[in-house]
């Protein structure tokens, strides 16, 4: 009998269980990028029509991180590179509906619908931050289309956000693993 009591992992004798394996997932550089996007996003649109200077040197910071983003998603680490997570349109539509029968495969990266999420944001921020810095210049200062333009992007962007937080929260139901926790240790379950 005590044969077979040597066999029991330790963890299975007091009951409790094994904690996962962690793999590291994100790099710091990409964890940074992230909440620092989120927070100079927030202040933008907080400061836009009423501290003018913070807003536009928020702008310009905004500018670098998501210039450094691509770079890194040329040359950074496997799960930061656009070639890990940038998916065909059938692949996402795939995906979504396997998300939405509660059935979708479990990424160690951004699954295929975070991956064109990402390629959205970057873009659509891209599109804010040119048109906020054409309202700057002499050639587009005044001119309506570009303020129309900037305030119709950060309206979409802030719409994209709301369904970037809801797929964190069905993914991180969906797979039971904390994303939020993820993209502040950088860790998530092995499998």
């Amino acid at each position: 009998m005590a044969n077979a009591e040597h066999s029991v992992p330790g963890n299975l004798q007091s009951g409790r269980r094994a904690r996962p394996a962690l793999v590291a997932v994100w790099d710091p550089f990409v964890r940074l990028f992230h909440w620092a996007l989120v927070g100079f996003f927030a202040f933008s649109f907080l400061t836009g029509d009423e501290w003018k200077d913070a807003h536009i040197i928020s702008g310009y910071v905004i500018g670098a991180l998501i210039t450094f983003r691509v770079l890194w998603g040329l040359i950074g680490t496997e799960h930061a590179r656009f070639s890990s997570f940038v998916y065909s349109p059938l692949t996402v539509l795939r995906f979504l509906a396997d998300t939405a029968a509660m059935r979708a495969k479990r990424y160690i990266g951004h699954n295929p619908a975070g991956g064109a999420m990402v390629i959205a944001l970057l873009v659509m921020i891209a599109g804010i931050v040119t048109t906020g810095y054409m309202m700057t210049t002499d050639a587009y200062w005044g001119i309506e289309w570009v303020e129309d333009t900037h305030k119709v992007l950060v309206y979409a962007t802030l719409g994209l956000i709301g369904m970037h937080i809801a797929g964190v929260v069905l993914a991180s139901l969906e797979h039971k693993e904390n994303l939020v926790r993820a993209m502040i240790t950088g860790k998530k379950r092995a499998e």
